[in-house]
């Protein structure tokens, strides 16, 4: 993720100075290569949010936890991505994380619902999925309503581990570079990791926000 956004800051310092030279052909080259790297990361978090809404204590306060960083990392990703304080044209992929954690959600507490019919229950199921994905794409969310597919792959076939990876793999294949994600994926144990979990909400928007800094002062 680093480095996707790291080749996404610093591209606009160098369409801004290099222009139409042949340092801004090899600074684009650099550019894909380095987005195409950092694009692994999405999947693992996709992965994490339906592994966490399995084991969190309390979806509520996961939905809020995700709403408030994605309010909170919006200034930091415009200014890191787009060098404006609000650029409505993008949003960060907290977002997108929720959007699609909201989506899981429902779907598990429809599915879970006793005395439903298993055609209705399918069939809300797939119009909850259909409007996450309608709102990430009207929203312009980070990864967009190809973000909320892979999310809805991964709780569809939480149970399959390799059909989840071969499957959301095709779902991102408009991202190749990402499939060493999948193999992470594939050969997670299942247990709980050792890192802090606020670290990682919070080094979204600081890392971007230092990102927006160091341009500023390479500018």
């Amino acid at each position: 993720m680093l480095i996707d956004h790291f080749g996404a800051a610093f591209f606009i310092v160098f369409t801004s100075f290099y222009a139409g030279t042949a340092c801004f052909a090899q600074a684009d080259i650099l550019y894909q290569v380095m987005r195409g790297i950092g694009r692994t990361a999405f999947p693992i978090f996709c992965f994490v949010l339906v592994e966490g809404l399995y084991h969190t204590h309390d979806v509520k306060r996961y939905l809020l936890r995700l709403f408030a960083f994605a309010l909170v990392s919006e200034i930091p990703f415009d200014l890191a991505l787009s060098d404006r304080i609000l650029e409505f044209g993008a949003q960060n992929v907290f977002f997108t994380l929720f959007l699609g954690l909201l989506a899981t959600a429902l779907i598990k507490c429809v599915m879970e619902k006793q005395g439903w019919d298993m055609p209705l229950k399918l069939s809300l199921s797939v119009l909850i999925g259909i409007a996450a994905i309608w709102a990430a794409y009207f929203l312009k969310t980070d990864y967009s309503g190809m973000g909320i597919l892979l999310i809805l792959i991964f709780y569809v076939f939480r149970s399959d581990r390799v059909r989840a990876c071969i499957v959301g793999y095709i779902s991102m294949m408009w991202e190749c570079l990402c499939f060493p994600a999948f193999i992470c994926i594939y050969f997670y144990n299942g247990k709980k990791g050792n890192g802090n979990k606020w670290f990682f909400y919070l080094f979204y928007p600081v890392h971007l926000l230092l990102l927006y800094a160091l341009r500023i002062v390479i500018r």
